[in-house]
């Protein structure tokens, strides 16, 4: 992938190469970026179908290490609370878009936050109709059960009350989240008192896509509060989504790797919740299986075929069609 920039010709071209993992690459946009690191803004140009240079940019911000609990949440916060609960926005400079909230895995125990390169890859991304924010919450063992949820809710209030300072839409915003943030996207989506405890509302939420997330009570969860018997004899209770299903749900894309190399059980317990949850009457529900994808699908890497990010945009217009229906 080639990048131009905005700095002087003698600004390193090879810093820019390094950025490729960033930017990702996508299908039918021109693989130029230019970038001004002092302002931290990004230009995604589309190239025409004739190649001419006459290329439609889209222009990209980033802001980085937002704190999502306000400075009286944290008068008596720790240092961990202060450095990890933070989120990393990459937003359009153009207002009304979209957002996706991300919560990354690491079985709550692990992992970073991050934004995906296969959601840089989305057409409404290119575009410049969605922005990311990517979450950072604090893992175990540093805290105790439930605090990693309590902060993902934290992040997705924060980012609906917050998210139009940036040009967002605050009623146009997904959440989602690979494995471990897959469980937590399905969490405070299944049980409204984890958004209405930061003052928000799972109806405020256009919809909600977990990636290969547990649905019964996650491993570490039962491990954490000494549930009997082996991580694979699935629960379902209170700390599990499939324990708080209803018509009410919101709009839900489930997305799962191939069962026959995915993490076990996970995509049968996911085919089970998109069941019930049609069966209940929820407004959107789709499944996604992806035959070849283990659990690494949860990265939303470099390796999503188009065929997947298309269903993805097309899940996004149709929840977004149905919140504007329903306002």
């Amino acid at each position: 992938m080639r990048f131009l920039t905005k700095k002087t010709k003698t600004a390193a071209l090879g810093a820019a190469l390094a950025s490729v993992a960033f930017f990702g690459g996508w299908e039918n946009f021109d693989d130029r970026v230019n970038f001004d690191d002092s302002l931290k803004t990004y230009v995604f140009a589309q190239e025409s179908e004739n190649g001419a240079d006459n290329r439609a940019a889209v222009e990209f911000a980033e802001a980085k290490g937002v704190s999502y609990y306000s400075s009286e949440n944290l008068k008596d916060a720790d240092d961990y609370q202060k450095s990890q609960c933070r989120v990393d926005i990459l937003y359009p400079k153009k207002p009304g878009f979209a957002t996706i909230v991300w919560f990354h895995g690491g079985g709550l125990t692990g992992g970073g936050k991050c934004v995906p390169s296969a959601f840089k890859r989305l057409k409404s991304f290119q575009e410049g109709r969605l922005a990311i924010v990517a979450v950072g919450y604090r893992l175990s063992p540093k805290v105790p059960f439930p605090v990693f949820i309590e902060d993902a809710a934290a992040a997705t209030a924060w980012t609906l009350r917050n998210i139009g300072e940036y040009g967002g839409d605050p009623n146009a915003v997904f959440v989602s989240g690979g494995s471990a943030g897959g469980y937590l996207t399905a969490m405070i989506g299944a049980y409204p008192k984890w958004l209405n405890a930061r003052g928000a509302d799972r109806s405020e939420l256009a919809g909600l896509l977990p990636v290969s997330g547990q649905m019964t009570t996650h491993f570490h969860v039962k491990e954490l509060l000494k549930y009997p018997g082996d991580q694979y004899n699935p629960v379902i209770d209170a700390n599990a989504p499939l324990g708080g299903l209803s018509k009410d749900f919101p709009p839900t894309m489930l997305i799962l790797g191939d069962r026959k190399i995915e993490w076990k059980c996970r995509v049968e317990e996911n085919e089970l919740m998109a069941a019930s949850l049609k069966a209940l009457g929820a407004p959107l529900v789709e499944f996604s299986e992806n035959a070849g994808f283990t659990h690494g699908i949860s990265g939303m890497g470099d390796d999503i075929k188009p065929e997947l990010l298309a269903e993805i945009d097309a899940f996004l217009e149709k929840a977004l069609a149905l919140k504007k229906s329903a306002m």
